[in-house]
């Protein structure tokens, strides 16, 4: 007997009283047939686990899957994940995404982190290498400019006459002067150099740049030398030789580093390829910015007018301090000839101690120290940076072991003046000209 009203029996308005059969339901996609599923390679010859199920998505607690790792992507298209037993929510439907169709990458499983490339250090460390190129250069470029525009060249030796010919090393006439150009009361007061107008020579030195050794020959400025003819620097007129007999810096003083230049070559016979000159202020500056310079005093001496007042032994010397031991005389019995020794001393060591890469590598030191020497050093025309530095470095190797360190020769001396041994005179000239190791040894 049938309880319900008519009308309503076990499906939509069925009056008998057994239940309706099965009818198609529109939203529900049947699965797929097995024979009609397409089959991976890895799926060939061995029944899927999937074949109860639907082909597509994940299937979680199938049947025909139990016990197996679950399978990402779908057979085909973009497979979702199923969730059931043995039966999912549509094919190629689901809740997320599954593979990307036949032969595509499988997707990341879930909560794994997706994956990345490794990074490639070869090409990182190549475009570093690049740049740290670059950038050296470009700051090596500008460091060349800026500091060839300090250099004052400002000597024209094409204004020597009557020069002696070339030689196989390359020669420097390295003047220290006593030029008080730009320095205040205070420095003139602080450096002890008085205020006397114009300047004048107050160290001599012949530099050569040889491949069998560089070579330091000091004259003194007490040297008896012959002033040659010459022409006026600023005239133009030449001068005929009086065969007038003065001390070596007379010669500055009379027409500058031009006739100097020639009155060296005259009464040596050797070619003077390059010419330097720095004054009082820019050696004191040389010395302050890299920081004093190391000096072993082997005896303590005191000079009222150079202001030197030093102890005997080590002692790490300002810039004040190394021009006063570079300008003292009237402490050493020997005069001019020991006061040679003292400047060829302590520039090899100036030389020595600011041509290291604490110095050249350090910024911080580099341009306070090129800023200083440039600013106030004069060289010849012709003279390029490169050269500059040519003679620094040949000046270091004078303490190098390599190199001679040596006053001129000298035989006496006429009214005061210091006499030249012209025989050893002609001789070391030769072995400097033809770079020969030196065996003549000076005062």
């Amino acid at each position: 007997m049938n309880d319900w009203p008519d009308g309503y029996g076990h499906g939509r308005g069925s009056q008998g009283s057994e239940p309706e059969g099965a009818r198609v339901m529109r939203h529900v996609q049947r699965p797929v047939p097995p024979q009609q599923s397409p089959v991976h390679d890895d799926q060939q010859g061995q029944s899927s686990p999937y074949d109860s199920g639907y082909n597509t998505g994940q299937v979680y607690g199938s049947q025909s899957g139990r016990g197996r790792l679950p399978r990402q992507g779908g057979a085909q298209g973009q497979g979702g994940q199923d969730y059931g037993q043995g039966q999912g929510y549509g094919q190629d439907q689901g809740y997320g995404q599954g593979g990307q169709g036949p032969g595509g990458p499988p997707a990341d499983p879930p909560g794994s982190q997706p994956y990345r490339q490794p990074p490639d250090w070869r090409r990182r460390i190549k475009i570093g290498s690049l740049v740290l190129v670059g950038t050296l250069l470009v700051v090596s470029v500008g460091t060349y400019f800026w500091a060839d525009g300090k250099v004052k060249r400002e000597v024209d030796l094409s204004k020597v006459i009557e020069r002696p010919g070339e030689g196989d090393c390359t020669t420097y006439l390295i003047v220290g002067s006593d030029s008080r150009e730009g320095m205040t009361s205070e420095e003139k007061k602080k450096l002890n150099t008085g205020s006397a107008a114009g300047k004048r020579t107050d160290s001599m030195m012949i530099l050569a740049d040889c491949s069998s050794g560089p070579v330091m020959v000091s004259l003194p400025r007490d040297s008896d030398v012959e002033i040659p003819s010459f022409k006026g620097s600023e005239s133009g007129k030449l001068f005929p030789s009086k065969g007038q007999r003065v001390k070596l810096n007379a010669a500055y003083a009379m027409d500058g580093p031009e006739l100097l230049v020639r009155t060296v070559e005259h009464n040596t016979g050797l070619r003077i390829d390059h010419y330097a000159e720095i004054g009082f202020a820019g050696f004191a500056n040389v010395v302050d910015a890299i920081g004093g310079v190391e000096l072993d005093i082997p005896k303590a001496f005191k000079d009222k007018k150079s202001g030197a007042d030093f102890e005997a032994g080590k002692q790490t010397l300002d810039g004040e301090q190394a021009l006063a031991f570079v300008r003292t005389r009237y402490a050493f019995a020997g005069s001019d000839l020991d006061r040679t020794k003292n400047q060829q001393k302590f520039l090899a060591a100036l030389a020595n101690q600011t041509a290291t890469p604490g110095t050249i590598l350090n910024p911080f030191k580099l341009y306070p120290t090129m800023g200083a020497g440039l600013d106030t050093v004069v060289v010849d025309k012709d003279m390029s940076l490169w050269d500059l530095s040519q003679m620094f470095f040949a000046m270091k190797g004078v303490t190098g072991g390599d190199g001679t360190s040596m006053n001129i020769p000298i035989s006496g001396s006429r009214g005061g003046n210091l006499t030249w041994d012209k025989a050893k005179v002609k001789q070391l000239v030769e072995e400097i000209r033809k770079d020969r190791k030196i065996t003549v040894s000076g005062n």
